[in-house]
């Protein structure tokens, strides 16, 4: 891995300047977020795992307390919330189940809760690649907002 390039492990976030490069790998069921501020070139990658935190457990690990917890953090570093807009990956369905099981699609769930979080707090997803059966990984360039997603499955994306 490159110096300027920042592993973001599950349930965690990281915040960088241009020229950093965020990554996350691993993302099934789990819903990577890369938030970006195009005028200081301040970027957060947020690898969450489940929607809502109901015990107050480790905030980056639930779209619910990580999303505004990593938005704080990234004004902290001079990003406005205004001008951030957001990218977003995974939420796969991984393994198939009979019947409906509809409290086990945590993926989806995932997805929804991501976007509702987003679209409460005014930031627009400019891009994602979410839902179908297969993992992502994430590679997230702070010094234009780029994302790329591959995958094992998948041909590669670029949001």
């Amino acid at each position: 891995m490159a110096k300027n390039e920042h592993r973001v492990k599950m349930a965690e976030f990281a915040i960088s300047s241009a020229p950093g490069v965020l990554i996350t790998i691993g993302l099934g069921s789990c819903v990577g977020i890369a938030l970006y501020d195009k005028r200081s070139k301040i970027g957060g990658l947020l690898h969450i795992m489940l929607p809502t935190n109901k015990k107050d457990l480790k905030p980056a690990k639930y779209a619910d307390t990580g999303i505004p917890h990593m938005i704080e953090e990234m004004e902290k570093k001079g990003a406005k919330k205004r001008r951030m807009v957001a990218k977003i990956a995974g939420g796969a369905q991984m393994f198939s189940m009979g019947g409906d099981n509809s409290g086990l699609k945590v993926g989806e769930r995932n997805v929804i809760k991501v976007k509702d979080i987003l679209k409460e707090k005014n930031i627009d997803i400019i891009g994602e690649d979410v839902g179908k059966n297969y993992g992502r990984t994430m590679k997230f360039y702070t010094e234009d907002g780029k994302v790329l997603i591959t995958s094992h499955r998948q041909d590669d994306n670029i949001l």
